[in-house]
């Protein structure tokens, strides 16, 4: 039987009852004063509009369902569409558009788009734990994305290079097979360097490629191998172990995605692009997951996470 033929995925009670069991794993806790014991279940009519899924806390005397607290809070969607775009946002490698999300749930686009960015919220981990822990591999890289309209403004010729394109640093351990990205707003050493230190292990070794502002790693680090990627040279002609290829694949996903599905993306929002290409590659089948692991990691990333209309701004068009 197919994922989505689940009933969670079909029938409000049961998506409800779904969510209870991922997120109250020992009873319903009140959002309101974290009470457990004096909670009753209030029984759904809506002819009184009482809705499905209210709980009431007896120490509080607070009203509640599994959703407070979390990112799908004061959602007016039904909760089982909600859990249909989790799922398809997290089992299609590289992404699902708003329009698409908005034809298949049958809500409106502005719904679709405001849904995907509180996803992508539930799914920035937030981990800053350093790689390279137990002394492995840790591979280092950057890609170019889109256009920084602070450096170049809508209408004016792109131009060649990179100055004027939004940059993203990557990190993906070897050992772990997790990635790490960020939006950074300069590629000198200067900048790179503590950011590289506060997030890998001094006594990891470091791979990158033959850029300048990598070059004084070898200082900070265990270990620092590179290649010369502009001379051809993808690994290195005696060190087989010395390459960048592992975060090279990580960011071709990345680069179809946001180029074929998203097509364009404001640079406010870029974090939460990133965030969920990051969270579905570190949680890809080679690691261990599967499409209904990875939707479950997804949701149980929602809670103590809220994102309201007005801090996403304005929408994106085409993302």
């Amino acid at each position: 039987m197919s994922v989505l033929s689940k009933a969670y995925f079909h029938d409000e009670e049961a998506a409800f009852a779904y969510l209870e069991s991922k997120l109250w794993t020992e009873g319903a806790v009140c959002p309101h004063c974290g009470g457990v014991d004096r909670i009753t279940k209030v029984k759904a009519n809506p002819a009184k509009r009482i809705r499905l899924g209210l709980y009431r806390c007896g120490q509080c005397k607070g009203q509640f369902t599994v959703k407070v607290g979390t990112v799908f809070e004061h959602a007016r969607m039904p909760l089982h569409k909600m859990l249909q775009a989790v799922y398809l946002m997290t089992s299609s490698k590289k992404g699902v558009s708003a329009h698409q999300l908005h034809r298949m749930l049958e809500v409106t686009y502005k719904t679709a788009w405001f849904l995907a960015h509180r996803i992508r919220e539930a799914m920035r981990s937030g981990d800053l734990t350093p790689f390279g822990s137990n002394g492995g591999i840790v591979e280092v890289d950057e890609t170019f994305i889109g256009t920084d309209r602070t450096i170049k403004p809508h209408g004016e010729k792109k131009g060649r290079g990179y100055a004027h394109k939004h940059k993203v640093l990557s990190l993906v351990d070897r050992d772990t097979g997790r990635q790490r990205s960020m939006v950074v707003e300069s590629l000198k050493a200067a900048d790179l360097t503590p950011i590289l230190a506060a997030n890998i292990a001094a006594e990891a070794i470091v791979m990158t490629d033959e850029a300048s502002q990598y070059r004084a790693l070898g200082a900070v680090f265990a270990g620092h191998g590179f290649t010369r990627h502009g001379a051809g040279q993808y690994v290195d002609y005696e060190n087989p172990m010395i390459h960048t290829n592992t975060i090279e694949g990580a960011f071709s996903i990345f680069k179809r995605g946001m180029k074929g599905v998203y097509q364009h993306c404001a640079k406010k929002h870029l974090h939460r692009y990133v965030a969920e290409f990051e969270f579905r590659y570190t949680n890809r089948e080679a690691t261990g997951f599967n499409d209904a692991d990875r939707c479950d990691a997804a949701l149980n990333g929602i809670v103590g996470k809220r994102i309201t209309y007005r801090r996403t701004d304005s929408v994106s068009v085409g993302a």
